[in-house]
């Protein structure tokens, strides 16, 4: 009996230490470390106004509900060290400034995106995450930091299922509120910082309201890990934003059979020049601005109401209040129209070859522009009568392109059961909803695509939000953009949208899989199939992040579903399985690269040499 007891004691210290590990680990996230640069540059993208307008207004999105001053109030785990303090967040890829200081707009000195909304029903203010946090970029060279916005983050924002490596900004932050409610020390100092005056009469609502937040959080994270619902790691700077909304809209919130493995994740596309896109997304399944700012929104977590709190469905009229904050929305997008492109940094990155670059320019002409020039649509043929310049953007079908299928498949096949919600045909024929390539008469409740069901949705919230705010029919139609409709398409295809500042916008193709311009214009033979992700260090001569081993970054496997680097090829032979053009020459690539650093650079542009280029060769089309 008393070796049995042994046993058991041992057995129960073992499991115990084991928790005690696991839990250290979590809790405690393998990251790269912060070293502030010498000087930060903002490049001549617009003016600092716009910027700072950019970085800071709220969309009206939750962080499951977690209140501003609680976030700038929490402690890290092991530590009394603010979890909000920036050199930390900057170490899970957030974008800060060495020169920042609260202001009006950022009262919690926070990184590029976290801003705040006040309820204004209770006057509760939330934390909100922001478009900027997701598109602006940056870049380090020698000490020197390069600000690229509307380019793509490098963050390690959307994962919300725990590693033991860590990593991720959402299992800190969750084990940062563990720690915070379940020891009495920290949740009374953190209870003194929010309260302030009113501690400690308000300390019992603050815990319970502070529980339910943390709840929301931990069964989020479990309910994504046991279903494996996100099985391809999303990593740095990539999110499976179509999956992760769907699973959110119509998985947590309707029914639980309409969850579906998300495992198709995408870069962060860079968004100057999009408000001339005539379709967005990276399958260009979405036309209207105001709904794909929605849309975004609601991916980021503004909250939703879309049925009863019995769960019965709400009648058509009152459809369906959320957190959107429309105005806002708006002013996001109006002052992306200001926004250009980047141009190359010579006084930091280094000169531009002239003489390579016109060489490279003749190149472009000859085996990129077919896809990647801007497409200007002549009068009287535009989507948007008032859009002026209006582009049309190829998509190149998976087939021809040759890059990883999965996020245009996942879109295209995958189905959902909406029947909770009490639609009817009649009702959606009312909406501002236009289908392309379909008809509403072939709509199936019990098995609509995420894109038509999220058009849906967003028509009704627009609808809604619209009313609540009182603005009229002229307005909405200015605010929606050019008076568009929600458009939707569904086609298995990605963009080839124009290039101007791609050098800015690393790691390459929709899924982040190629690490630099060179090794895209290279055979698939002659990429990485691993990298590492996640190190700001940039490569100016390969026009990429430095891919190598690091402490606390990522590894990116390219034989993993949803990451393949094929496709978009430059190789000799057959045009087929992703080939899209001949084999170019080590010095044709360079010279291609040098002159995508000078596309979109008008003065840089007229010093190049006129070189005579070859027509666009469709090459040959060999028989299957």
């Amino acid at each position: 009996m008393r070796l049995l007891r042994r046993v058991l004691v041992l057995a129960l210290l073992a499991l115990l230490l084991g928790v005690a590990v696991v839990m250290y680990f979590i809790a405690n996230p393998n990251l790269p470390t912060f070293e502030r640069p010498k000087q930060l540059h903002y490049l001549e993208q617009w003016s600092p106004e716009a910027r700072q307008t950019y970085y800071y207004t709220p969309q009206g999105t939750q962080v499951k509900g977690l209140q501003y001053d609680w976030f700038t109030a929490l402690e890290r785990p092991f530590s009394t060290a603010k979890f909000a303090e920036l050199d930390y967040l900057a170490r899970f890829g957030f974008l800060t400034d060495p020169q920042q200081q609260p202001s009006s707009a950022n009262p919690g000195n926070l990184p590029v995106g976290f801003t705040h909304h006040q309820d204004a029903e209770t006057g509760t203010r939330y934390l909100d995450i922001s478009c900027a946090a997701c598109h602006t970029g940056e870049l380090r060279y020698q000490g020197q930091a390069v600000r690229i916005d509307g380019g793509a983050a490098l963050h390690s924002l959307a994962s919300t299922v725990p590693t033991l490596r860590g990593g991720s900004f959402g299992q800190a932050l969750g084990m940062s509120m563990a720690f915070t409610y379940y020891s009495p020390l920290k949740f009374k100092r953190f209870a003194k910082t929010v309260l302030g005056k009113q501690y400690p009469k308000g300390r019992s609502e603050l815990r319970l309201e502070f529980k339910q937040v943390l709840d929301r959080m931990l069964g989020q994270a479990w309910n994504d890990t046991h279903r494996g619902l996100y099985p391809t790691q999303e990593g740095f700077g990539r999110t499976d934003a179509f999956g992760r909304i769907a699973n959110s809209v119509f998985g947590d919130t309707l029914d639980a059979s309409n969850y579906h493995v998300a495992n198709a994740p995408v870069s962060y596309p860079h968004v100057w020049d999009i408000w001339k896109f005539d379709w967005v997304q990276w399958n260009a399944s979405a036309m209207q601005p105001m709904a794909r700012n929605i849309g975004e929104a609601l991916g980021v977590g503004a909250p939703v109401r879309l049925l009863q709190t019995n769960g019965e469905p709400l009648a058509e009229a009152e459809r369906y209040p959320s957190g959107v904050r429309l105005r806002d929305l708006y002013t996001l997008e109006d002052t992306l129209r200001q926004l250009q492109p980047p141009r190359w940094p010579q006084e930091v990155l280094g000169k531009i070859d002239l003489t390579s670059a016109s060489q490279g320019r003749a190149l472009f002409a000859e085996n990129c522009a077919y896809c990647h020039a801007a497409n200007v649509a002549p009068p009287g043929e535009h989507l948007a009568a008032a859009r002026n310049p209006e582009w049309r953007v190829r998509l190149v079908p998976t087939r021809i392109i040759g890059t990883d299928p999965t996020a245009a498949d996942n879109i295209a096949d995958q189905r959902f059961d909406i029947r909770k919600l009490g639609w009817t045909k009649t009702e959606l024929s009312k909406l501002n909803v236009k289908l392309i390539g379909s008809d509403l008469s072939e709509v199936d409740f019990s098995s609509i695509s995420s894109a038509k069901g999220l058009a849906y949705i967003t028509a009704y919230v627009e609808q809604r939000a619209y009313k609540d705010a009182g603005i009229g029919a002229a307005e909405q139609a200015k605010m929606n953009g050019y008076g568009l409709p929600i458009g939707v398409q569904e086609k298995r295809g990605y963009k080839a949208r124009p290039l101007q500042g791609i050098w800015a916008t690393p790691p390459f193709l929709h899924n982040g899989s190629v690490p630099n311009l060179y090794q895209l214009l290279s055979p698939v033979v002659e990429r990485d199939t691993q990298f590492w992700v996640g190190n700001f260090e940039y490569d100016p001569r390969h026009a990429g992040f430095v891919s190598d081993k690091f402490p606390g970054g990522f590894l990116l496997d390219t034989g993993i579903t949803g990451n393949s680097n094929r496709g978009h090829e430059f190789r000799d032979g057959c045009r087929q399985e992703g080939v899209i053009g001949r084999a170019l020459q080590p010095e044709e690539r360079w010279a291609l690269i040098e002159y995508l650093k000078v596309m979109g650079d008008s003065a840089l542009e007229k010093q190049l040499t006129p070189v005579d280029s070859k027509p666009w060769n469709a090459g040959p089309n060999c028989p299957q």
